[in-house]
């Protein structure tokens, strides 16, 4: 079939099932007019992949994987545009100043100290000393998922804590200036 009569049929096939794969993609894309986009995308990837459509056994099928792709880079594009924002509004690393990293290591501990045992030793035994799930597993008589487990939780505790407890100063360009424990968790550290 010439390309052009074959371009001509995509209207009839894709209107035939236009309302199908609005729902389709209003069901994964939430907003209505960035599924409006995407359906109007899809037609032109439809118009432009049109030689395929005499090959083509199950249109529908065809139409809905096409669809599928779609979502799947709409999606895509929008986490690296997410990710690229917030790696832009993240100070590099390297941009801590060595005294002002040491300050927030030095809280780490103290901290650690706060956590329930069950999580604390966990933690202080992979983060503080470097010594590996196994080996800390081995140690505490635990397993090893119970210890994956132990020190994920201390982790999220440990988060948490760390932004209840610590008061950091920031330079306009986002490097840490100073850190201190807070004083009300002051008094929770000599309990």
């Amino acid at each position: 079939m010439p390309a052009g009569d074959c371009c001509a049929a995509v209207a009839p096939v894709f209107l035939a099932y236009e309302a199908q794969l609005k729902g389709f993609v209003q069901k994964r894309i939430a907003d209505k007019a960035e599924a409006d986009d995407m359906l109007q995308q899809l037609y032109l990837k439809v118009y432009k992949n049109c030689e395929q459509l005499q090959n083509v056994q199950n249109v529908k099928a065809w139409l809905y994987q096409i669809t599928r792709n779609a979502i799947i880079d709409f999606y895509r594009e929008n986490s690296r545009r997410s990710s690229i924002e917030v790696a832009g509004e993240l100070p590099e690393e390297e941009a801590f100043p060595e005294q002002s990293r040491q300050e927030v290591e030095a809280l780490v501990a103290p901290l650690i100290a706060l956590l329930p045992p069950e999580y604390a030793g966990p933690l202080r035994l992979s983060e503080l000393e470097g010594i590996s799930q196994k080996e800390i597993a081995t140690r505490l008589g635990i397993s090893y998922s119970g210890a994956k487990s132990r020190i994920q939780r201390g982790r999220e505790k440990l988060k948490a804590l760390f932004l209840e407890c610590c008061h950091l100063e920031f330079s306009p360009d986002g490097s840490v200036l100073h850190a201190q424990v807070k004083d009300s968790c002051k008094s929770l550290q000599s309990t």
